[in-house]
């Protein structure tokens, strides 16, 4: 779930779910048509609203899973138990049916493919769907620009996107980070992410890539405190978190 203040030039806007998916036990991608849809950046999210028929509404921000693609819009959701918004739509929503959605929202947690810096990507569990579009847009624009994810997730019973990420093109590196059960055949450790891991896996910082971190909020800025220790400039780094607390 995404986080930042929305224009109050943004306009509410009908959307059609049209497919339904489950990614992993707990999460599912949701596809929409928007009305109108003016397009998004990879890295941008949007607002949901749902009403009841009694009047009282509920809105939530999501980061979008895909880069732009007509009016289509792309939503991965993770299932928050005792979540007011999210076992909506990921349980009972279905094909077909409306609800509410404005944005894009965000213009500074977004790729730039004309950029030619390499790009890494820190992801902590859910933190990989915003991510996921940014790695998206670079393989569906046939750039060459380098790209590296480290995707710190729980358990391979967690992992989003696993069978693309396995396909994807040369110049796109994947590392895992199992922060309890790693899957069989797994060779590294299990833990969070260290400074050793961006070292491994990462950029040097006088490579001077572009950063994007994404995922609770304890992983967040522990992510981001070790590329500052490591060289990286704060300027080039980018963050978007969610939630209190960071558990991935």
């Amino acid at each position: 779930m995404a986080r930042t203040e929305v224009s109050g030039r943004l306009k509410w806007r009908v959307a059609t779910l049209t497919d339904k998916r489950a990614e992993t036990s707990t999460a599912t991608t949701l596809t929409f048509e928007v009305d109108e849809w003016p397009g998004h950046k990879p890295g941008q999210h949007v607002d949901l609203r749902l009403t009841a028929e009694d009047g009282y509404s509920a809105q939530r921000s999501y980061s979008m899973a895909t880069p732009a693609d007509g009016n289509k819009v792309v939503l991965t959701i993770q299932t928050v138990n005792d979540g007011e918004v999210s076992p909506y739509l990921t349980e009972m929503l279905e094909v077909g049916d409306r609800i509410e959605l404005r944005g894009p929202i965000g213009g500074w947690f977004v790729w730039d493919a004309s950029n030619p810096a390499p790009v890494l990507l820190l992801a902590g569990g859910s933190g990989i769907v915003p991510l996921m579009a940014m790695v998206r847009a670079r393989v569906r624009g046939e750039r060459r620009t380098p790209f590296r994810l480290i995707y710190s997730i729980r358990s391979s019973e967690e992992l989003m996107y696993g069978s693309e990420l396995r396909m994807l093109p040369g110049g796109i590196d994947v590392s895992y980070r199992y922060t309890r059960r790693a899957p069989d055949g797994y060779r590294g450790r299990v833990g969070r992410l260290t400074p050793r891991d961006l070292v491994e896996d990462g950029w040097p910082a006088d490579f001077a890539p572009a950063c994007f971190v994404c995922g609770p909020t304890g992983f967040v800025e522990a992510a981001a405190d070790m590329l500052v220790a490591d060289g990286h400039l704060p300027p080039r780094i980018k963050t978007e978190r969610f939630g209190p607390t960071g558990t991935a």
